[in-house]
Protein backbone atom coordinates (compact mmCIF):
# COMPACT_ATOMS: atom_id res chain seq x y z
CA UNK A 1 0.00 0.00 0.00
CA UNK A 2 0.96 3.52 -0.72
CA UNK A 3 1.99 5.60 2.66
CA UNK A 4 3.71 8.28 4.15
CA UNK A 5 4.75 8.30 7.82
CA UNK A 6 5.06 11.46 10.13
CA UNK A 7 6.93 11.79 13.38
CA UNK A 8 7.93 13.93 15.50
CA UNK A 9 11.51 14.89 17.70
CA UNK A 10 9.09 15.50 20.19
CA UNK A 11 5.55 15.46 21.48
CA UNK A 12 4.04 19.05 20.37
CA UNK A 13 6.51 19.50 17.45
CA UNK A 14 3.44 20.29 15.00
CA UNK A 15 2.98 16.03 13.56
CA UNK A 16 -0.74 16.73 13.34
CA UNK A 17 -1.16 19.89 11.86
CA UNK A 18 1.36 19.24 9.19
CA UNK A 19 -0.56 15.33 8.54
CA UNK A 20 -3.93 17.19 8.36
CA UNK A 21 -1.88 20.09 6.04
CA UNK A 22 -0.22 16.92 4.02
CA UNK A 23 -4.11 15.17 3.52
CA UNK A 24 -5.51 18.60 2.41
CA UNK A 25 -2.76 19.75 -0.03
CA UNK A 26 -2.77 15.87 -1.54
CA UNK A 27 -6.56 15.71 -1.84
CA UNK A 28 -6.03 18.66 -3.78
CA UNK A 29 -4.45 17.05 -6.38
CA UNK A 30 -6.71 14.59 -6.96
CA UNK A 31 -5.62 11.77 -4.29
CA UNK A 32 -8.11 9.66 -2.40
CA UNK A 33 -5.97 9.69 1.20
CA UNK A 34 -6.73 9.00 4.22
CA UNK A 35 -5.62 9.61 7.81
CA UNK A 36 -3.58 7.29 10.02
CA UNK A 37 -2.39 7.52 13.52
CA UNK A 38 -2.53 3.94 15.02
CA UNK A 39 -2.30 4.53 18.40
CA UNK A 40 -3.45 8.07 20.36
CA UNK A 41 -3.66 9.10 24.05
CA UNK A 42 -6.02 11.96 23.62
CA UNK A 43 -9.14 13.10 25.55
CA UNK A 44 -9.84 15.44 22.92
CA UNK A 45 -12.33 12.61 20.79
CA UNK A 46 -14.92 12.52 18.13
CA UNK A 47 -17.49 9.88 17.29
CA UNK A 48 -17.93 8.00 14.35
CA UNK A 49 -21.17 7.79 12.23
CA UNK A 50 -21.10 4.04 13.36
CA UNK A 51 -20.56 5.21 16.98
CA UNK A 52 -17.19 4.55 17.62
CA UNK A 53 -14.40 6.42 19.25
CA UNK A 54 -11.39 8.33 17.84
CA UNK A 55 -9.67 11.15 18.44
CA UNK A 56 -10.26 14.51 17.33
CA UNK A 57 -7.28 14.84 15.58
CA UNK A 58 -7.54 12.22 12.66
CA UNK A 59 -11.57 13.28 12.16
CA UNK A 60 -9.94 17.10 11.57
CA UNK A 61 -7.59 14.79 9.32
CA UNK A 62 -10.33 13.20 7.45
CA UNK A 63 -12.29 15.88 7.08
CA UNK A 64 -8.88 17.58 5.64
CA UNK A 65 -9.05 14.52 2.80
CA UNK A 66 -12.37 15.59 2.02
CA UNK A 67 -13.64 11.65 3.71
CA UNK A 68 -16.08 11.01 6.69
CA UNK A 69 -13.98 9.78 9.94
CA UNK A 70 -14.04 6.08 10.42
CA UNK A 71 -12.69 4.36 13.04
CA UNK A 72 -9.90 2.56 11.02
CA UNK A 73 -8.23 5.77 10.83
CA UNK A 74 -7.35 5.64 14.42
CA UNK A 75 -8.03 1.86 15.91
CA UNK A 76 -6.53 2.39 19.82
CA UNK A 77 -7.16 5.87 21.57
CA UNK A 78 -6.06 5.65 25.21
CA UNK A 79 -7.74 8.39 27.51
CA UNK A 80 -6.11 9.00 30.51
CA UNK A 81 -8.09 8.37 33.72
CA UNK A 82 -5.96 10.80 35.94
CA UNK A 83 -4.99 7.78 38.50
CA UNK A 84 -2.44 6.37 36.21
CA UNK A 85 -5.05 4.42 34.47
CA UNK A 86 -6.30 4.95 31.07
CA UNK A 87 -9.62 4.00 29.30
CA UNK A 88 -8.86 1.61 26.04
CA UNK A 89 -11.05 2.52 23.01
CA UNK A 90 -10.13 -0.51 20.45
CA UNK A 91 -11.31 -0.42 17.01
CA UNK A 92 -14.01 2.79 18.55
CA UNK A 93 -15.22 0.46 21.80
CA UNK A 94 -14.64 0.68 25.28
CA UNK A 95 -12.56 -2.33 26.39
CA UNK A 96 -11.65 -1.71 29.71
CA UNK A 97 -9.55 0.58 31.82
CA UNK A 98 -5.94 -0.49 32.62
CA UNK A 99 -2.90 1.12 34.21
CA UNK A 100 0.05 1.19 31.62
CA UNK A 101 1.89 -2.09 32.25
CA UNK A 102 -1.01 -4.27 32.29
CA UNK A 103 -2.15 -2.56 29.55
CA UNK A 104 1.28 -3.64 27.38
CA UNK A 105 0.57 -7.03 28.69
CA UNK A 106 -2.85 -7.38 27.46
CA UNK A 107 -2.92 -5.33 24.54
CA UNK A 108 0.44 -4.87 22.43
CA UNK A 109 -0.57 -8.23 20.23
CA UNK A 110 -4.25 -7.41 19.86
CA UNK A 111 -3.82 -3.73 19.16
CA UNK A 112 -1.16 -4.44 16.83
CA UNK A 113 -3.53 -7.04 14.95
CA UNK A 114 -6.44 -3.64 15.60
CA UNK A 115 -3.95 -2.10 13.86
CA UNK A 116 -2.73 -4.57 10.99
CA UNK A 117 -6.72 -5.14 10.27
CA UNK A 118 -7.15 -1.23 9.99
CA UNK A 119 -4.61 -0.22 8.19
CA UNK A 120 -5.37 -3.41 5.30
CA UNK A 121 -9.16 -2.03 5.52
CA UNK A 122 -8.12 1.76 4.80
CA UNK A 123 -5.42 0.28 1.47
CA UNK A 124 -8.57 -0.93 -0.38
CA UNK A 125 -10.48 2.16 -0.39
CA UNK A 126 -7.74 4.95 -0.52
CA UNK A 127 -4.64 5.67 -2.71
CA UNK A 128 -2.94 7.20 -0.36
CA UNK A 129 -2.21 6.69 3.46
CA UNK A 130 -0.92 10.00 5.92
CA UNK A 131 0.21 8.19 8.65
CA UNK A 132 1.24 9.99 11.93
CA UNK A 133 3.36 9.09 15.09
CA UNK A 134 3.14 10.01 18.26
CA UNK A 135 5.58 11.22 20.66
CA UNK A 136 9.55 10.19 19.75
CA UNK A 137 10.21 7.33 17.47
CA UNK A 138 13.57 7.34 19.34
CA UNK A 139 12.20 6.60 23.77
CA UNK A 140 14.82 4.22 24.26
CA UNK A 141 12.54 2.58 26.98
CA UNK A 142 9.08 2.47 24.60
CA UNK A 143 10.54 1.03 21.74
CA UNK A 144 9.85 -2.55 22.31
CA UNK A 145 6.39 -1.77 23.05
CA UNK A 146 5.44 1.04 20.35
CA UNK A 147 2.66 0.77 18.58
CA UNK A 148 2.64 3.46 16.65
CA UNK A 149 5.67 4.84 15.13
CA UNK A 150 8.59 3.42 13.64
CA UNK A 151 7.11 -0.03 13.74
CA UNK A 152 4.21 1.23 11.55
CA UNK A 153 6.43 2.74 9.24
CA UNK A 154 8.61 -0.62 9.00
CA UNK A 155 5.25 -2.51 8.65
CA UNK A 156 4.34 -0.56 5.35
CA UNK A 157 8.01 0.53 4.57
CA UNK A 158 6.77 4.12 4.33
CA UNK A 159 9.19 7.00 3.48
CA UNK A 160 8.94 8.92 6.55
CA UNK A 161 9.58 12.77 7.18
CA UNK A 162 10.86 13.62 10.99
CA UNK A 163 9.44 17.31 12.27
CA UNK A 164 10.74 19.17 14.82
CA UNK A 165 9.91 22.14 16.66
CA UNK A 166 12.89 24.57 16.54
CA UNK A 167 10.79 27.68 18.44
CA UNK A 168 11.55 25.63 21.47
CA UNK A 169 15.64 25.32 21.11
CA UNK A 170 17.80 22.64 20.60
CA UNK A 171 16.22 21.76 16.95
CA UNK A 172 19.79 20.70 15.86
CA UNK A 173 20.69 18.57 18.82
CA UNK A 174 16.83 17.29 18.51
CA UNK A 175 16.73 16.07 15.50
CA UNK A 176 20.72 14.17 15.49
CA UNK A 177 19.97 12.69 18.64
CA UNK A 178 16.70 11.55 17.25
CA UNK A 179 18.50 9.64 14.24
CA UNK A 180 21.33 8.09 16.41
CA UNK A 181 19.07 6.53 18.61
CA UNK A 182 17.43 5.09 15.45
CA UNK A 183 18.15 1.30 14.31
CA UNK A 184 19.75 1.29 11.14
CA UNK A 185 16.90 -0.02 8.98
CA UNK A 186 14.53 2.40 11.01
CA UNK A 187 17.21 5.66 10.40
CA UNK A 188 16.77 4.40 6.47
CA UNK A 189 13.08 4.88 5.94
CA UNK A 190 14.11 8.77 7.12
CA UNK A 191 13.47 10.90 3.71
CA UNK A 192 13.16 14.25 5.16
CA UNK A 193 13.64 16.65 7.77
CA UNK A 194 10.94 19.40 8.63
CA UNK A 195 11.68 22.32 10.75
CA UNK A 196 8.36 23.50 11.98
CA UNK A 197 7.10 26.67 13.47
CA UNK A 198 10.42 28.79 12.18
CA UNK A 199 10.24 32.69 13.12
CA UNK A 200 12.56 35.39 11.25
CA UNK A 201 14.34 35.36 7.82
CA UNK A 202 15.20 32.41 5.96
CA UNK A 203 18.83 33.32 5.01
CA UNK A 204 19.59 33.32 8.95
CA UNK A 205 18.87 29.48 9.32
CA UNK A 206 20.51 28.32 5.70
CA UNK A 207 24.21 27.53 7.16
CA UNK A 208 22.89 25.03 10.26
CA UNK A 209 20.67 23.71 7.11
CA UNK A 210 23.61 22.92 5.30
CA UNK A 211 24.93 21.70 8.04
CA UNK A 212 21.96 19.24 9.13
CA UNK A 213 22.45 17.85 5.61
CA UNK A 214 26.03 17.47 5.67
CA UNK A 215 25.48 15.52 9.77
CA UNK A 216 22.92 13.69 8.86
CA UNK A 217 22.93 12.94 5.05
CA UNK A 218 19.18 14.04 4.61
CA UNK A 219 17.43 16.70 3.42
CA UNK A 220 16.07 19.45 4.64
CA UNK A 221 12.75 18.96 2.88
CA UNK A 222 10.62 22.00 4.92
CA UNK A 223 11.06 24.72 6.73
CA UNK A 224 7.38 26.11 7.81
CA UNK A 225 7.13 29.44 9.42
CA UNK A 226 5.05 29.98 12.61
CA UNK A 227 1.60 29.64 11.95
CA UNK A 228 -1.56 31.82 13.69
CA UNK A 229 -3.59 28.88 11.66
CA UNK A 230 -4.17 27.04 14.82
CA UNK A 231 -5.79 23.37 15.51
CA UNK A 232 -6.24 22.33 18.97
CA UNK A 233 -3.84 20.12 20.11
CA UNK A 234 -4.38 16.31 21.09
CA UNK A 235 -3.96 17.23 24.94
CA UNK A 236 -4.83 19.84 27.50
CA UNK A 237 -1.38 21.36 27.83
CA UNK A 238 -2.23 24.14 25.04
CA UNK A 239 -4.43 25.76 27.81
CA UNK A 240 -1.86 26.30 29.53
CA UNK A 241 -0.04 28.20 27.12
CA UNK A 242 -1.02 32.31 26.16
CA UNK A 243 -3.57 32.83 23.37
CA UNK A 244 -3.72 36.51 21.97
CA UNK A 245 -6.91 38.07 23.47
CA UNK A 246 -9.43 39.66 21.05
CA UNK A 247 -9.30 43.16 21.37
CA UNK A 248 -12.37 43.62 19.60
CA UNK A 249 -14.73 41.26 22.18
CA UNK A 250 -17.93 42.25 22.97
CA UNK A 251 -18.23 38.52 25.41
CA UNK A 252 -16.21 37.43 27.58
CA UNK A 253 -16.61 33.68 28.25
CA UNK A 254 -14.73 31.61 31.02
CA UNK A 255 -13.68 28.12 30.76
CA UNK A 256 -13.26 26.32 33.88
CA UNK A 257 -9.47 24.51 33.06
CA UNK A 258 -10.87 20.85 35.14
CA UNK A 259 -8.13 18.82 36.14
CA UNK A 260 -8.76 16.11 34.06
CA UNK A 261 -11.03 18.54 31.12
CA UNK A 262 -12.11 16.67 27.99
CA UNK A 263 -13.35 17.47 24.17
CA UNK A 264 -12.00 21.31 24.78
CA UNK A 265 -12.48 21.16 20.71
CA UNK A 266 -15.86 22.23 21.81
CA UNK A 267 -15.01 25.71 21.97
CA UNK A 268 -13.26 26.33 18.70
CA UNK A 269 -16.49 27.77 17.33
CA UNK A 270 -16.40 30.33 20.07
CA UNK A 271 -13.25 31.06 19.73
CA UNK A 272 -13.61 31.76 16.24
CA UNK A 273 -16.36 34.15 16.90
CA UNK A 274 -14.70 37.60 16.20
CA UNK A 275 -16.69 39.56 19.41
CA UNK A 276 -16.07 37.03 21.45
CA UNK A 277 -13.04 36.19 24.16
CA UNK A 278 -12.89 32.73 25.72
CA UNK A 279 -10.35 32.26 28.07
CA UNK A 280 -9.39 28.95 30.10
CA UNK A 281 -9.44 29.63 33.77
CA UNK A 282 -8.68 27.86 37.03
CA UNK A 283 -10.59 25.67 38.95
CA UNK A 284 -9.90 28.04 41.92
CA UNK A 285 -11.52 31.09 43.10
CA UNK A 286 -12.23 33.64 42.02
CA UNK A 287 -14.07 33.31 39.08
CA UNK A 288 -14.56 36.86 38.58
CA UNK A 289 -17.24 38.33 36.52
CA UNK A 290 -17.32 37.32 32.92
CA UNK A 291 -20.82 37.42 30.50
CA UNK A 292 -20.89 33.31 30.94
CA UNK A 293 -19.03 30.26 32.27
CA UNK A 294 -18.89 27.43 30.55
CA UNK A 295 -17.98 23.79 32.43
CA UNK A 296 -16.96 21.65 29.88
CA UNK A 297 -16.75 17.91 29.59
CA UNK A 298 -14.29 15.61 31.98
CA UNK A 299 -12.69 12.04 31.66
CA UNK A 300 -13.83 11.71 35.18
CA UNK A 301 -16.82 13.82 36.58
CA UNK A 302 -16.93 12.62 39.81
CA UNK A 303 -13.05 13.51 40.69
CA UNK A 304 -13.20 16.94 39.37
CA UNK A 305 -16.36 17.70 40.80
CA UNK A 306 -14.58 17.30 44.60
CA UNK A 307 -12.81 19.60 42.99
CA UNK A 308 -14.30 22.36 42.97
CA UNK A 309 -15.80 21.79 46.51
CA UNK A 310 -12.97 21.32 47.54
CA UNK A 311 -10.98 24.68 45.86
CA UNK A 312 -14.42 27.10 46.84
CA UNK A 313 -15.25 27.56 43.26
CA UNK A 314 -18.72 25.26 43.23
CA UNK A 315 -19.88 28.26 45.82
CA UNK A 316 -18.24 30.78 43.72
CA UNK A 317 -20.47 29.45 40.42
CA UNK A 318 -23.69 29.47 42.96
CA UNK A 319 -23.07 32.91 43.78
CA UNK A 320 -22.60 34.07 40.15
CA UNK A 321 -25.94 32.42 39.14
CA UNK A 322 -27.66 33.78 42.11
CA UNK A 323 -26.22 37.32 40.92
CA UNK A 324 -27.48 36.67 37.52
CA UNK A 325 -24.76 35.25 35.42
CA UNK A 326 -24.66 32.36 33.32
CA UNK A 327 -23.63 28.88 33.12
CA UNK A 328 -23.33 26.17 30.39
CA UNK A 329 -22.54 22.59 31.41
CA UNK A 330 -21.53 20.24 28.51
CA UNK A 331 -21.26 16.68 29.22
CA UNK A 332 -19.90 15.68 32.49
CA UNK A 333 -20.04 19.52 33.53
CA UNK A 334 -23.82 18.72 32.58
CA UNK A 335 -24.21 16.40 35.38
CA UNK A 336 -22.09 18.78 37.81
CA UNK A 337 -25.01 21.00 37.94
CA UNK A 338 -27.21 18.28 39.28
CA UNK A 339 -28.11 17.70 42.61
CA UNK A 340 -26.39 14.33 43.00
CA UNK A 341 -23.91 12.05 41.31
CA UNK A 342 -23.62 8.38 42.09
CA UNK A 343 -21.06 6.20 41.29
CA UNK A 344 -22.09 2.87 42.92
CA UNK A 345 -19.65 0.35 40.90
CA UNK A 346 -16.47 2.93 41.33
CA UNK A 347 -16.32 3.15 37.57
CA UNK A 348 -14.71 6.52 37.90
CA UNK A 349 -12.51 5.18 41.39
CA UNK A 350 -14.19 6.62 43.75
CA UNK A 351 -17.76 4.86 44.82
CA UNK A 352 -20.32 6.76 46.66
CA UNK A 353 -22.97 9.83 46.16
CA UNK A 354 -21.91 13.28 45.46
CA UNK A 355 -23.38 16.46 46.21
CA UNK A 356 -23.38 18.38 42.69
CA UNK A 357 -23.69 22.05 41.99
CA UNK A 358 -27.40 21.77 42.13
CA UNK A 359 -28.57 24.17 39.89
CA UNK A 360 -30.90 21.43 38.03
CA UNK A 361 -32.65 19.12 39.73
CA UNK A 362 -31.17 16.32 38.24
CA UNK A 363 -29.55 12.97 39.64
CA UNK A 364 -26.90 11.11 37.84
CA UNK A 365 -25.67 7.62 38.13
CA UNK A 366 -22.36 6.67 36.32
CA UNK A 367 -23.33 3.80 34.40
CA UNK A 368 -20.44 1.01 33.13
CA UNK A 369 -22.31 1.49 29.59
CA UNK A 370 -20.82 3.84 27.51
CA UNK A 371 -23.39 6.09 25.15
CA UNK A 372 -21.15 7.12 21.76
CA UNK A 373 -23.43 8.27 19.09
CA UNK A 374 -24.39 10.98 16.86
CA UNK A 375 -27.46 13.16 17.03
CA UNK A 376 -29.69 15.02 15.45
CA UNK A 377 -32.26 17.27 17.29
CA UNK A 378 -34.35 19.99 16.97
CA UNK A 379 -33.63 22.92 19.52
CA UNK A 380 -36.59 24.57 22.15
CA UNK A 381 -34.10 27.02 23.49
CA UNK A 382 -32.90 30.02 22.89
CA UNK A 383 -34.59 29.73 19.82
CA UNK A 384 -37.48 26.99 18.78
CA UNK A 385 -37.07 24.96 15.94
CA UNK A 386 -33.19 25.07 14.97
CA UNK A 387 -31.31 22.08 13.74
CA UNK A 388 -28.75 20.73 16.24
CA UNK A 389 -26.26 18.00 15.59
CA UNK A 390 -23.29 16.89 17.47
CA UNK A 391 -22.32 14.29 19.67
CA UNK A 392 -22.67 12.34 22.96
CA UNK A 393 -19.59 10.41 24.91
CA UNK A 394 -20.99 9.55 28.17
CA UNK A 395 -21.05 7.03 30.89
CA UNK A 396 -23.58 8.99 33.36
CA UNK A 397 -27.29 8.44 33.23
CA UNK A 398 -29.60 11.90 34.18
CA UNK A 399 -32.70 12.11 35.31
CA UNK A 400 -34.88 14.16 36.61
CA UNK A 401 -36.03 14.05 40.18
CA UNK A 402 -39.98 14.54 41.07
CA UNK A 403 -40.06 18.22 41.17
CA UNK A 404 -38.52 19.76 38.21
CA UNK A 405 -40.34 23.49 38.42
CA UNK A 406 -38.93 25.72 36.72
CA UNK A 407 -36.82 23.55 34.24
CA UNK A 408 -37.10 23.04 30.38
CA UNK A 409 -36.10 20.74 28.16
CA UNK A 410 -33.12 22.03 25.63
CA UNK A 411 -34.26 19.94 22.91
CA UNK A 412 -36.78 17.51 21.36
CA UNK A 413 -34.95 15.08 23.11
CA UNK A 414 -35.48 15.01 26.85
CA UNK A 415 -32.59 13.25 27.23
CA UNK A 416 -30.20 15.82 25.63
CA UNK A 417 -30.60 19.09 27.76
CA UNK A 418 -32.14 20.95 30.08
CA UNK A 419 -32.24 24.90 30.36
CA UNK A 420 -34.26 27.02 33.46
CA UNK A 421 -37.09 29.01 32.62
CA UNK A 422 -34.66 31.98 33.06
CA UNK A 423 -32.28 30.95 30.33
CA UNK A 424 -29.61 31.38 32.98
CA UNK A 425 -28.44 27.86 33.55
CA UNK A 426 -27.99 25.67 30.63
CA UNK A 427 -27.08 21.72 30.32
CA UNK A 428 -26.41 19.41 27.66
CA UNK A 429 -25.04 16.12 26.73
CA UNK A 430 -24.24 17.13 23.24
CA UNK A 431 -20.38 17.48 21.87
CA UNK A 432 -20.09 19.94 18.99
CA UNK A 433 -23.17 21.92 19.85
CA UNK A 434 -21.45 25.10 19.39
CA UNK A 435 -20.83 24.00 15.44
CA UNK A 436 -23.81 24.80 14.75
CA UNK A 437 -24.10 28.33 13.69
CA UNK A 438 -27.48 29.66 14.16
CA UNK A 439 -28.34 28.13 17.51
CA UNK A 440 -24.49 29.91 18.55
CA UNK A 441 -25.52 33.32 17.08
CA UNK A 442 -29.05 32.84 18.97
CA UNK A 443 -27.16 31.53 22.33
CA UNK A 444 -24.74 33.98 22.24
CA UNK A 445 -27.37 36.73 21.60
CA UNK A 446 -29.16 36.10 25.07
CA UNK A 447 -25.75 37.08 26.37
CA UNK A 448 -25.17 40.34 24.54
CA UNK A 449 -28.94 41.16 25.28
CA UNK A 450 -28.13 41.13 29.08
CA UNK A 451 -24.99 43.17 27.89
CA UNK A 452 -27.59 46.25 26.06
CA UNK A 453 -25.82 44.91 22.70
CA UNK A 454 -27.42 44.68 19.30
CA UNK A 455 -27.79 41.28 18.42
CA UNK A 456 -26.19 39.17 15.72
CA UNK A 457 -27.14 37.65 12.83
CA UNK A 458 -28.12 34.32 12.86
CA UNK A 459 -28.47 33.04 9.40
CA UNK A 460 -24.83 32.07 9.37
CA UNK A 461 -23.32 28.98 8.12
CA UNK A 462 -22.27 26.54 11.16
CA UNK A 463 -18.57 25.47 11.86
CA UNK A 464 -18.03 22.81 9.26
CA UNK A 465 -17.79 25.58 6.76
CA UNK A 466 -15.62 27.63 8.56
CA UNK A 467 -13.43 24.75 9.47
CA UNK A 468 -13.49 24.11 5.54
CA UNK A 469 -11.90 27.30 4.65
CA UNK A 470 -9.22 26.74 7.61
CA UNK A 471 -8.22 23.65 6.06
CA UNK A 472 -7.43 25.22 3.28
CA UNK A 473 -5.33 28.37 4.19
CA UNK A 474 -3.40 25.52 6.18
CA UNK A 475 -2.85 24.04 3.11
CA UNK A 476 -2.21 27.47 1.36
CA UNK A 477 -0.03 28.14 3.97
CA UNK A 478 2.49 25.20 3.89
CA UNK A 479 2.34 23.97 0.29
CA UNK A 480 4.76 26.86 -0.70
CA UNK A 481 7.15 25.39 2.01
CA UNK A 482 6.94 22.04 2.27
CA UNK A 483 8.94 19.50 -0.56
CA UNK A 484 6.62 16.15 -0.86
CA UNK A 485 8.21 14.72 -3.42
CA UNK A 486 10.51 12.17 -1.75
CA UNK A 487 7.66 11.11 -0.21
CA UNK A 488 5.46 10.41 -3.19
CA UNK A 489 5.95 7.69 -6.27
CA UNK A 490 8.06 9.09 -8.80
CA UNK A 491 5.60 9.14 -11.40
CA UNK A 492 3.44 11.03 -8.73
CA UNK A 493 5.29 13.39 -7.40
Amino acid sequence: MKAMMVVGTTSHAGKSLLATAICRILSRKGWRVAPFKGQNMALNAYVTGNGGEIGHAQAVQAWAAGILPTVEMNPILLKPQGDMTSLVILKGKAVGRISAADYYEQFFEPGWQAIVESLNRLSEDYDMLVCEGAGSPAEVNLKHRDLTNMRVAKHLNAPTMLVVDIDRGGAFAHVVGTLELLEPEERALIKGIVINKFRGQRSLLQSGIEWLEARTGIPVVGVIPWLDQAFPAEDSLSLMEPRASNSTSDINIAVIRLPRISNFTDFDPLEAEPTVSVKYISPKPPLGHPDAVIIPGSKTTIPDLIVLHRTGMAEEIQNYIAAGGTVLGICGGFQMLGKILADPEGIEGQEGRYKGLGLFPIRTVIAGQRVARQRTVTSNFPQEGLPVTGYEIHQGRSRLLEDATGTNFLFDDPNLGLVDTGQSVWGTYLHGIFDNGPWRRAWLNRLRQQRGLKSLPTGVSNYREQREMMLDTLADLVEPHLNLAPFLPPEES
